[in-house]
């Protein structure tokens, strides 16, 4: 689990969560937003959804593009069930929480240096 999680705020455009993003070299960040009782995430995912769909990154919000029926781990779950969770929901990022408050993010990538240790960079 990475515990150094990238968030944003709901208001933020497409554009500027794709720059965040590319800037940090991750493939999602976290969307803390005041109003609602739960985090959110946006991916790469729902970046190219909408560019797909022509719409304008400058002008469209992250909060309305946030990934539908997000699934969240709790920080007692294994390594294992984050995996089965993440294939079985066919995602690449799960958010981490504990008593409501994130406390990391799982990516297949953490996934993959934990189980194939050749696969981290050098």
């Amino acid at each position: 689990m990475t515990e150094h999680v990238l968030t944003m705020t709901p208001g933020r455009s497409l554009r500027d969560a794709a720059r965040f993003m590319a800037e940090h070299n991750v493939g999602a960040a976290v969307i803390l937003d005041p109003e609602q009782p739960g985090p959110g995430i946006i991916t790469e995912r729902d970046l190219v959804r909408s560019l797909g769909a022509g719409q304008d990154p400058d002008t469209e919000h992250v909060g309305d593009h946030l990934t539908s029926r997000a699934t969240f781990a709790d920080s007692d779950w294994d390594l294992e069930e984050a995996a089965d969770a993440m294939a079985a929901g066919g995602f690449r990022h799960l958010v981490v929480v504990n008593d409501g408050e994130v406390i990391g993010i799982i990516s297949m990538r953490d996934l993959l240096h934990v189980w194939r240790p050749s696969s981290r960079p050098a």
